[in-house]
């Protein structure tokens, strides 16, 4: 019985330590594979599905949240 409980005593700091770990490496796949796609597909303005014109493709390039929204309020 002893060697069961230090095993999983083993298993638990296995999961206390490899956990978080897991789980930031699996949001930073979701978000490659968010930024992969932004940066492949065209973005349709609102006015253009209107107005049927084809699509402006993606600026290259980072762009920052606050740039596009002015400053931000405190």
């Amino acid at each position: 019985m002893s060697t069961f409980v230090n095993y999983l005593a083993v298993l638990v700091i296995a999961a206390v330590l490899l956990g978080p770990s897991l789980y930031g490496a699996r949001g930073d796949r979701r978000i490659d594979r968010q930024l992969r796609a932004a940066a492949t597909r065209l973005v349709w303005l609102p006015r253009q599905r209107a107005g049927g014109l084809p699509p402006t493709p993606r600026r290259r390039g980072i762009r920052f949240v606050t740039w596009r929204r002015g400053r931000m309020a405190h």
